[in-house]
């Protein structure tokens, strides 16, 4: 086995995560952008944006506009993205019932799981067409313990698990009171923890032997007046999946 030096493997990860901030500057800017502009959003160097604007170029992601507009993605990512997310052998089987569910409440649905370092990720999210509602994109990461999917799931693990996480926690009683009554009226909720108007509630899942949970939020006010209508449908829906194989 090759070992890679420490050096260029954190160089690396430092031109994969370049890479990846340069999408994320396109889909937020949504505009043609020069190399300048690049560099300076990125704070880097002109010479290093140049050479992966030319790598991302050469594999056909990126094309020069006009040499004064500059750079624009090709569709090759949205071609390569849509048949990763086909091919998804979780959220294939999930996101119908999402859609389902988020038609049904005129709410935003979220499917999220735990990462290694217990923070929330959300999965996939199918926003309300409601003016106002909860806006949400898949991949974000969320706290667990101001989370409705974060204290879903963490009600679903085992003790040993869960005594882990309490253990890194800001206030790990008073969490762990809130679980515990949650647990006892069968609700997660998120009752303006991470925003003062937002709410939300969150049943766990298992699927295909893993666990993650599900949410439905939006403004607060319409969470709580439609609670136990939402939580019904929420917890109907995670049996469901829970019966598919």
């Amino acid at each position: 086995m090759t070992l890679i030096p420490t050096s260029s493997a954190n160089s690396n990860v430092k031109t994969a995560v370049r890479i990846i901030e340069i999408f994320e500057i396109f889909a937020r800017e949504q505009r043609a952008l020069s190399l300048s502009e690049l560099a300076m959003i990125l704070n880097a160097p002109n010479s290093s944006c140049l050479a992966l604007i030319r790598t991302l170029m050469n594999m056909g992601y990126l094309y020069e506009t006009t040499r004064r507009q500059g750079y624009y993605p090709t569709k090759r990512l949205l071609d390569i993205a849509s048949k990763i997310n086909y091919a998804d052998p979780i959220l294939e089987r999930v996101q119908p019932y999402l859609e389902e569910l988020s038609e049904a409440t005129g709410e935003t649905t979220v499917i999220g799981k735990l990462t290694t370092d217990y923070q929330v990720m959300y999965l996939d999210v199918i926003p309300s067409i409601k003016p106002i509602r909860y806006v949400a994109m898949a991949g974000e990461l969320k706290l667990i313990h101001s989370n409705s999917i974060g204290k879903a799931i963490f009600s679903a693990l085992n003790s040993a698990e869960q005594d882990k996480i309490l253990s890194s926690l800001p206030d790990p009683e008073h969490f762990k009171k809130h679980i515990k009554e949650s647990s006892q009226i069968g609700c997660f909720s998120n009752r303006g923890e991470t925003l003062p108007d937002l709410g939300a509630i969150a049943w766990p899942v298992r699927i295909s032997d893993m666990l993650f949970a599900i949410s439905i939020a939006g403004p607060l006010y319409r969470i709580e007046e439609n609670l136990d209508e939402f939580n019904q449908q929420l917890k109907s829906m995670c049996n469901t999946l829970e019966q598919i194989e």
